[in-house]
């Protein structure tokens, strides 16, 4: 694994589970007390099928291409395809489309209170695949990442991502051929990244 620039020092006191990453510490001072950084992660399992009728598309949004996407959207990927090469895969390509579902799924996230892969009404990753028009593919998969208070976000969640055995083999399937990040940063600071891999 490469060594991602920007981390913050407080990474090494997070600790790694298979599916759920967290980090937390509470400063025992009495006077000031600074927040520390926390993270999760979570993984989808590849889907192979088409999606179900599902509503037209909700989001009127357009389908960001990779030169429009932001910073930590750029570096998440940029960090995915250098992993893919270290492992002698051939990088992913950007799916401006899948970037669209990916950042109306960190949105609704952050702004309805949940970290998962199907939304409190009930959708689901191919639910959501429809809702901006893609309504075929052969196979579909995501990674989901929260965090707040690290000064690279999208290369920390590739790093915590790549320690997690079902979130790596998403990156390093070679059933995928494309993939997006779609990044949300709250007023708060959390950072939500959706990282959505599929295969047309």
């Amino acid at each position: 694994m490469v060594p991602l620039a920007g981390m913050n020092r407080h990474y090494r006191y997070l600790l790694p589970l298979t599916i759920i990453i967290c980090g937390f510490s509470q400063a025992a001072s009495a006077q000031q007390a600074k927040p520390q950084p926390v993270a999760r992660l979570i993984s989808a399992a590849p889907v192979n099928s088409a999606p179900r009728t599902v509503s037209p598309p909700v989001s009127p949004s357009a389908s960001p291409t990779l030169d429009q996407a932001n910073a930590i959207e750029r570096r998440a990927f940029d960090q995915t395809n250098a992993i893919r090469a270290q492992n002698g895969l051939p990088p992913f390509t950007w799916d401006a489309d899948v970037c669209r579902m990916a950042r109306d799924h960190s949105e609704s996230m952050s702004r309805e209170n949940f970290f998962a892969h199907t939304t409190p009404d009930g959708k689901r990753l191919r639910d959501r695949a429809g809702l901006v028009g893609i309504l075929g593919f052969s196979v579909l998969g995501e990674n989901i990442a929260y965090n707040q208070g690290y000064e690279d976000p999208g290369a920390f969640a590739v790093e915590r991502w790549m320690q997690s055995p079902k979130h790596r083999a998403n990156i390093l399937s070679p059933e995928f051929r494309a993939m997006a990040i779609g990044s949300f940063v709250a007023a708060d600071g959390s950072v939500y990244l959706t990282q959505t891999f599929i295969t047309r």
